[in-house]
């Protein structure tokens, strides 16, 4: 088959924060050179115009992009140092600061709040909307942004040197076969190719594991964000208040925590994490987010309200030790497909943006150097090193891991740590991990039986007005994808999921995923039952790919366009 090609300096795979901020810096940079040259006041040549693209899968910029959100501006300022002059879509400064631990019917306001959840100075954004205002500026500076345009596979050449990027195939009906509108995808080679997928990428997972990347280093582990916008009906949570919480529902094996954020016109930001290395098979985060609404504290807040929007979102939560190498032979990983994320303060807009500008830093002087080798783009791994997120990821560097034994020793963990600069227990330097998956124990050791699978959320009811069940949750997340198209949910052996996961895990797949798209099915009156995938459902958050037992669920991105639409998330 024969692809058109397009020829460019640099490929951003990714429309986020990260790339976005790095496509806009390096324009940024190159005018400045050039400027400098023509007046002499530089010696060298001119870079004439570098030819940049930006590939985002959402139908728009910011479409996929979903989080808390509360944005330290530091890196912010640094890129656009106006940013508020600018108009850049903030929500509202924090003004007010709570912490409270949740008892299954009461809720303890700490009377000090833990510095790392320590807000003033930071602002209340919708992560969709400063996306979609970073694309904004990218497109004033002449950068190249290409929605609905996912990228497929990477190019390499015979070296495994990363030479571009491929985009998805559009129009291949769910048997694979070309429809009358069928495109075959586009071959985007460049002399650097930027990923900026987010937490789990497709791309990046195959360029880690085919290159090595992960060698040496710990496992990364993730946890998965759900939330809810709710209009209230009065101004009793106020814009700018910022509510963390601890405790209730999650059992004390597991690591979560909620939050609630007030933003403008009476719209309250909830939603509730919860770590992928769970033990108990039968744990639903969805239905744990549910839970956690119906506690007398947050009926209360939510009382008379109405939920409007509804999303969910991995986070990549390893930190310092679970970093792949961020560089190789053409290629460069930033913001969470690099796990720069601090998951001690919950904040990693502000690394991803700075990430993004290192890296175009370290592609300018590549391109100036005409090289683009491993040996030069190492580079950005050094300037990385050397600035402001190094140090603010290391003192945290255990603080996940910590939590492996329970709540209560995470917490006195997480204490050790602050005093010592991030040792675990105050005493090692470097806490072992395994991936999240690997922490899933099977029926067998919770006594559950096949009459009894359910007892976890035994009197959660989903009412339509406090909590949800997840086909309506989806319907508020606007998920929309071609249903004639092939399923990007590979399983790699169905047979395991009627036998062998059905008798030793339950068939987790079925709780984890937060969109209701693996569902067992009764296989014709047999008394069997076969795996039913119901991929229009996807919010692409990548918790399948993360969290299923065995590791035979590859995700991988469907026709561009496809998925959620995070609109004011």
């Amino acid at each position: 088959m024969e692809r058109e090609t397009l020829e460019f300096d640099v490929v951003f795979v990714g429309a986020g924060p990260a790339n976005l901020s790095s496509a806009l810096h390096l324009t940024k940079l190159v005018k400045e050179h050039n400027d400098a040259v023509a007046k002499g006041e530089r010696v060298g040549q001119s870079l004439g115009d570098i030819e940049i693209a930006v590939i985002e899968k959402g139908a728009a910029v910011g479409a996929h992009i979903l989080s808390g959100a509360v944005m330290d501006p530091k890196a912010l300022k640094e890129l656009i140092p106006d940013f508020v002059e600018q108009g850049a879509p903030l929500e509202s400064p924090v003004k007010e600061d709570y912490f409270l631990y949740l008892t299954s019917k009461h809720a303890l306001r700490s009377p000090i709040t833990p510095p790392p959840l320590k807000n003033h100075g930071y602002y209340i954004v919708s992560l969709n909307r400063l996306t979609a205002w970073l694309g904004e500026k990218c497109e004033e500076a002449g950068v190249n942004i290409f929605p609905e345009f996912p990228g497929a596979d990477l190019l390499y050449d015979a070296e495994d040197r990363v030479q571009g990027v491929r985009t998805g195939d559009k129009g291949i009906d769910k048997e694979g076969k070309p429809k009358p509108n069928y495109e075959p995808g586009v071959d985007l080679r460049a002399k650097v190719t930027v990923l900026g997928e987010g937490p789990r990428g497709s791309l990046t997972k195959q360029l880690v594991q085919r290159l090595g990347l992960d060698e040496g280093r710990e496992p990364q582990v993730y946890s998965i964000g759900v939330k809810e916008l709710w209009e209230l009906p009065d101004d009793r949570y106020p814009a700018g208040r910022v509510t963390h919480t601890l405790g209730f529902p999650s059992d004390s094996q597991t690591y979560g925590g909620g939050w609630i954020y007030g933003m403008q016109n009476n719209i309250v930001n909830i939603g509730y994490v919860t770590g992928l290395d769970y033990k108990d098979p039968m744990l639903d985060p969805h239905a744990e987010f549910q839970r956690y609404k119906t506690h007398p504290f947050i009926a209360k807040l939510l009382d008379g309200g109405k939920m409007i929007r509804y999303g969910a979102k991995t986070i990549a939560a390893g930190g310092y030790f679970a970093m792949p190498r961020t560089y190789a032979d053409g290629v460069l990983l930033v913001g969470d497909c690099a796990g720069f994320l601090n998951s001690q303060r919950l904040k990693g807009i502000h690394s991803a943006i700075k990430s993004g500008m290192l890296a175009a830093e370290a592609i300018f002087e590549a391109i100036l150097a005409g090289d683009f080798s491993a040996r030069q783009l190492q580079r950005y791994e050094e300037i990385v090193s050397n600035s402001w997120i190094m140090p603010e990821l290391k003192k945290v560097r255990n603080f996940h891991a910590g939590f492996k034994h329970g709540r209560w020793m995470g917490i006195v963990n997480t204490g050790l740590q602050f005093f010592t600069g991030g040792r675990s227990w105050g005493l090692f330097d470097r806490d072992k991990a395994v991936a999240g998956h690997e922490e899933m124990r099977k029926l067998s050791a919770y006594g559950y039986r096949g009459d009894k699978l359910e007892q976890r959320y035994d009197g959660l009811r989903f009412d339509g007005k406090l909590t949800f069940n997840k086909v309506t949750d989806v319907y508020h997340a606007a998920v929309g994808h071609d249903e004639d198209q092939p399923a990007h949910l590979h399983v790699l052996d169905t047979n395991i999921c009627s036998t062998r996961c059905a008798e030793e895990y339950g068939n987790p797949c079925q709780r984890f995923c937060p969109a209701a798209v693996y569902e067992m099915v009764d296989e014709g009156g047999t008394g069997k039952k076969r795996l039913q995938i119901n991929f229009s459902n996807c919010v692409h958050c990548k918790t399948c790919d993360i969290m299923d037992p065995y590791q035979i669920i590859n995700w991988v991105t469907p026709e561009g366009g496809g998925g959620p639409d995070y609109k004011g998330m």
